[in-house]
């Protein structure tokens, strides 16, 4: 039996089962009854598959949101005492874990997660809105519109004025088509286009779409740098905004840091649980249950049945290189 805080010592089922112990420990009432009958059956992972919900990590820069939650298992089995399986055996997994909308490598934030029936939440909060903080860089261009890339273009930027970019930003606003980047998870043949870029092959841009921008404004300027917060909805790439918008003021410029500061009702400063914090404790407090998994997966398929998924929905967002 794995406890469910670090400090606190060995405990029997018994002394768990009591509504004092849940007290002590700060467990929200609405996860005792999942918490009780995992334990009284005796395996904590039935613990896990009990976890039907989703919430919110940070992820920071380096390690992709794949990495990142491959971390967040190994951590979560690790403290529960099972056995990291293989994931090319079709055993069924203890613990079945999914993101609601990809950061790339060099972002960081907000990154929200579905676990056990949360998963299949997971669909809303891709296609919902989401909050970000970008700092960008005037006058070099690179070819996967962010830091990571190769410059490809130099322009001057002494031309553009606080007063300028301001005013460019309307442009920006609202129901606007955008082209995705050529490096993303967008796929053609059955493959992720930046894939097939790193292998030398030739990919063509994706057409334009319909995306929304529902707030954009300028915090910072200090050229060649500048600092924007935007807010939009799913299939939306920063990436492109910021080379867009250089173009349209007769430049260029890329990407130096991009984070994700709120995305639903989730935020970074509230929300975003820390690596030291994904414990079954933090989580199971953090956690926003399933009202009711079973009839939540009923009307999903009944949806999913009647109304195919936009392009901005379904594909892509906001700088996915990675998974």
């Amino acid at each position: 039996m794995c406890s469910l805080l670090h400090s606190t010592p060995r405990i029997t089922s018994s002394s768990l089962l009591t509504s004092t112990w849940f007290q002590t420990q700060h467990i929200p009432p609405t996860h005792v009854t999942f918490l009780t009958m995992a334990i009284q059956n005796g395996s904590l992972s039935k613990l896990q598959s009990s976890f039907n919900g989703i919430f919110a990590i940070y992820k920071k820069q380096g390690p992709t949101s794949a990495d990142v939650l491959n971390t967040l298992k190994k951590a979560l089995l690790k403290e529960a005492g099972v056995a990291n399986p293989n994931p090319r055996k079709r055993n069924k997994q203890p613990l079945k874990i999914g993101h609601g909308g990809t950061l790339d490598s060099n972002a960081s934030g907000v990154l929200v997660v579905g676990i056990g029936e949360g998963t299949k939440m997971l669909t809303t909060m891709l296609a919902g809105s989401k909050k970000y903080r970008a700092v960008g860089e005037l006058g070099k261009a690179t070819d996967t519109l962010d830091v990571t890339g190769n410059v490809v273009e130099e322009k001057s930027y002494d031309h553009i004025t606080k007063e300028a970019f301001e005013e460019k930003l309307k442009q920006f606003t609202g129901e606007i088509m955008q082209v995705p980047p050529l490096y993303s998870a967008l796929k053609k043949d059955g493959k992720r286009m930046s894939v097939l870029l790193k292998q030398g092959q030739e990919v063509e841009a994706k057409p334009a779409r319909p995306v929304t921008v529902y707030s954009l404004s300028l915090q910072d300027f200090s050229p060649p740098y500048f600092t924007i917060d935007v807010e939009c909805g799913g299939g939306f790439y920063v990436r492109s905004l910021v080379d867009d918008l250089a173009k349209a003021l007769s430049s260029c410029a890329h990407i130096k840091e991009l984070t994700r500061t709120k995305q639903g009702q989730f935020t970074l400063e509230e929300h975003a649980l820390k690596e030291d914090r994904w414990t079954l404790k933090d989580i199971s407090q953090a956690l926003q249950p399933c009202p009711n998994p079973s009839g939540q997966q009923k009307n999903a398929k009944k949806a999913k049945s009647k109304h195919k998924p936009t392009p901005s929905k379904s594909k892509g967002d906001d700088g996915d290189t990675n998974d």
